[in-house]
């Protein structure tokens, strides 16, 4: 329990306004993913220890930077384990979020954490993203699990046109999110520009001053109008 506190303590440090209930979510997810990592590998070995830094902070570094709204749909596209749609539905209860992956038994313990943790704001679809039909969103993330081209050209026929809330309807000054978020690290030169895209890029070392987050990047690209 020491050590499932300190994790928490983690997250208050950056986000201390949780509601209790999302404390508890936070926190109940360290015995969860161990539990399920030996089950069924969906995190490295080697990072199973260092969950709360390098996968649930790292994921609501979107959080730090973005706003999502009441009723907006997100979709995870290779969400894994469930990184970052679950930290950003803890997070944003009154959001709606769909998290994919092309590997079932991943998906698996995405269902099982979200039944765990009372999430009812998460649906969960095993699928390849680019097989998705007839279904649209407002907003997509990612962790890393592609190029940015690939993500890209995955992602766009997924998104919808972008709304027209104002910052007004957020609750805060942060800007509301839309198009593609995704988390990246190291030297990016070279895959923005394979991908074609002009993404805007914020440092996510700018937000958290663990050392793990230097040359780590929130990429945001945005449907042209």
């Amino acid at each position: 329990m020491e050590k499932a506190t300190s994790n928490l303590e983690l997250i208050l440090k950056y986000f201390p306004n949780l509601s209790e209930k999302q404390g508890q979510q936070f926190a109940a997810l360290n015995e969860l993913y161990k539990e399920w990592n030996e089950k069924i590998n969906v995190i490295s070995r080697k990072d199973i220890d260092g969950l709360y830094e390098k996968h649930v902070l790292h994921s609501l570094s979107i959080a730090a930077a973005f706003s999502f709204v009441k009723n907006q749909e997100v979709i995870d596209i290779g969400t894994g384990g469930g990184f970052p749609g679950i930290p950003l539905a803890i997070f944003f209860p009154d959001t709606k979020f769909h998290l994919t992956d092309s590997i079932g038994k991943k998906i698996k313990v995405v269902d099982e954490v979200v039944k765990a943790v009372d999430l009812s704001n998460i649906t969960t679809q095993h699928i390849r993203s680019e097989e998705i039909k007839n279904k649209q969103f407002d907003v997509a993330v990612s962790r890393a699990v592609a190029s940015l081209k690939d993500l890209w050209r995955w992602t766009k026929p997924l998104l919808r046109k972008q709304n027209t809330r104002s910052k007004a309807e957020s609750d805060n000054s942060k800007p509301i999110a839309g198009g593609l978020i995704c988390l990246k690290g190291g030297d990016l030169n070279r895959e923005i520009s394979e991908s074609g895209c002009r993404p805007s890029i914020q440092e996510i070392s700018t937000f958290f001053e663990e050392p793990y987050f230097q040359s780590k990047y929130i990429i945001q690209v945005l449907l042209s109008k």
